[in-house]
Parts: structure tokens; sequence; C-alpha cells
């Protein structure tokens, strides 16, 4: 009678929460995948609560590093040659005007019609512009 199981009596199942403790649960709420917050610099106060007059396009970029999408950004409208290489391929040229630039792309408006590119930063080598560039070093205007 001892091997029977009494209906009334609780079943003592200590069975752990997670069944193989050696293999990762991630967590039931929240994003599966990890979220990378964009970098905020805080803006140089001169002391009258302006921006230290350097005017509010050049505001944006100040105590930034110098990564190339901000460079891109400082040169819209301007007209230049990107080269890029793409896997397995020669490199390819785009000539056009920076419209947009982004972390990971650049947005550019080809030069003899109103045909736009979708570039990704990936792929970039380099640019070349037929003119002087703005290119505001973070540090340019510290003393």
């Amino acid at each position: 009678m001892s091997d029977q199981i009494n209906p009334n009596q609780p079943i003592n199942n200590q069975q752990p929460a997670y069944p193989n403790p050696y293999y990762y649960y991630p967590a039931t709420t929240g994003s599966f995948y990890p979220a990378y917050p964009y970098r905020q610099y805080p803006l140089p106060n001169n002391g009258n609560g302006g921006n230290g007059g350097n005017g509010a396009n050049a505001a944006q970029f100040v105590n930034q590093q110098s990564y190339i999408e901000n460079i891109l950004r400082l040169n819209r409208g301007k007209l230049g040659t990107f080269y890029l290489t793409f896997e397995g391929q020669e490199p390819t040229a785009f000539r056009g005007y920076i419209e947009e630039a982004g972390r990971d792309h650049i947005l550019i408006r080809e030069e003899n019609s109103n045909r736009r590119f979708l570039l990704l930063m990936v792929y970039l080598d380099y640019v070349l512009f037929d003119e002087e560039i703005n290119y505001d070093y973070p540090f340019s205007n510290q003393q």
C-alpha cells in the first residue's frame, strides 16, 4: 500500500525553475536585441545662455568626434565623387550632391538628374570634392 499514490496528498515536485542550468534563458521582458544608445554631448555654455556664438548649424557638432557622417553633414549641398567598393567588384564612383548623411548611409542626388542614391558607409572608400569643404574639428574652438 505504500507504493500507491494518495490523491489527497500534494505531490512534492521539487524541479528547478529552469530545467537545464547551463542553458541561457533570456529575460522575458524587454527587447531581445540590445539597444545601443546614441552618444549625446552637451553644448558648451558661454555664460549668457548662448551656444558659444558658433551659429545654429555648427553648434550641433561641437564636442563631437570627427566622424565621416558629421563631416558630410557639414557639407550638405556640395558636389562630390563618392568611391565605393562592393564585395568582389572593382571600385565604383557615384557623383552627386550630398543631401543627407547618417551613421551608416549617405543620400546623394546625381549631378545631372534628379536620381538619388542611398549609399552605405560600409562600402565607402573615400570622397573627392571639387571645392573647399567645411571641416570643423571638434577641438578647434577650445583654447
